[in-house]
């Protein structure tokens, strides 16, 4: 089952909506990080070997951050004009695609109606 860390960037109703779904889920606003760092969210992530969700593009540096090396990164591309709703819902629809991957070292992006999954090699 996957663990997800949910970064600041995203709406607060992202963790409780995953862990609705039955995942394990935690929001960095509920773990005294709000407002740390990149590298210190990152490090929280990888210490509750979990895979980081974010809408925070400095994620996508595969040079700062390479595949395989950590738990997973997801990267949400959507809009800031749009409902909180509708970035959820492009979370869990990507999720729901790729039900039984792993996302260890993999980072996915997410966008309106499609995701990118770059994995090493």
């Amino acid at each position: 089952m996957w663990k997800f860390v949910v970064d600041e960037s995203m709406p607060r109703s992202t963790a409780r909506e995953l862990r609705r779904l039955g995942y394990w889920a935690e929001d960095v606003r509920d773990v005294s990080l709000k407002g740390s760092d990149d590298d210190t969210v990152f490090s929280y992530a990888q210490a509750q070997q979990a895979t980081l969700v974010t809408a925070d593009r400095d994620f996508e540096d595969i040079r700062r951050f390479p595949l395989g090396t950590h738990h997973g990164i997801i990267v949400v591309r959507v809009p800031d004009i749009l409902p909180t709703w509708v970035v959820n819902a492009e979370l869990l629809k990507a999720l729901k695609q790729l039900h039984g991957q792993p996302l260890k070292g993999v980072l996915v992006i997410v966008e309106l109606g499609r995701i990118r999954v770059r994995r090493q090699g």
